[in-house]
């Protein structure tokens, strides 16, 4: 519940909504507070009144469509000696490769990020074989064409291996520019509200904070193709204090 308070030098006043009408704490001294007809607590005699002030959260938020797809890919090979799985792995990763590239997708945007070897043992120390290991990740910037990249690389063969896939939105930095402002104007509103049924006016701003992280989240959509990016939901939550006068 949004609270109004009123901060003197030495005593504290609060007001608490309570149905429509604002109830007077009593001062640190013992002394109830003296209210104007507006309601507004006013010091004691001798002391310069603290202007009231009003805490209010702002929530903003903006949907948008993810434009990126990010795909996990890679292939394995298992051979009887190092040399050969090593060689059968490359030979499988220039395949892949290949059939990114024949899918549309630009070589600048697929990225090896994992190449490993080892020994596989049936009991330590009897090594049986040697497995080798090769991964990428891939951008996909035309979402039209998600479905035929994916199809592409499960077309390569039994060496392939799809880790994961996510969606992103690729300019995030101008959602979140309206996010907060949405969320201003949430807290804007809130607070001329709240003045309205107090009696007063909103003042200045006196303090503005942002809450959490404004980084997206993601619900999904049905849409014709079998892969779909869904929508973004980007959200920006602050906190303001607002002087009433």
């Amino acid at each position: 519940m949004t609270k109004l308070s009123v901060v003197p030098a030495a005593a504290a006043f609060v007001f608490a909504f309570a149905g429509a009408q604002a109830v007077p704490a009593l001062a640190a001294s013992g002394v109830p507070a003296q209210a104007s007809p507006a309601g507004v607590a006013r010091s004691a005699p001798g002391r310069t009144a603290v202007p009231a002030e009003l805490v209010v959260v702002g929530r903003g938020s903006v949907q948008a469509t993810p434009d990126v797809m990010r795909l996990n890919v890679g292939v394995e090979a298992r051979r009887p000696k190092a040399g050969e799985a090593f060689a059968a792995v490359k030979a499988a990763g220039l395949k892949l490769t290949d059939a990114l590239l024949a899918a549309g997708v630009d070589r600048t945007d697929v990225r090896t990020n994992d190449l490993s070897l080892g020994a596989e043992y049936d009991k330590y120390p009897n090594v049986v074989g040697y497995r080798a290991t090769q991964g990428a990740e891939v951008l996909v910037h035309d979402l039209s064409r998600a479905d035929a990249v994916v199809d592409a690389v499960a077309a390569v063969g039994e060496e392939v291996r799809l880790n994961g896939i996510s969606f992103e939105v690729s300019r995030v930095a101008a959602l979140v520019k309206k996010a907060r402002a949405a969320a201003y104007r949430d807290a804007l509103a809130k607070a001329r509200q709240y003045a309205q049924l107090t009696g007063h006016q909103v003042g200045r701003m006196v303090k503005l904070e942002e809450e959490g992280d404004a980084s997206p989240s993601r619900f999904t959509m049905a849409e014709k193709a079998s892969i779909s990016p869904g929508h973004a939901s980007i959200g920006v939550t602050l906190r303001a204090v607002f002087e009433l006068i």
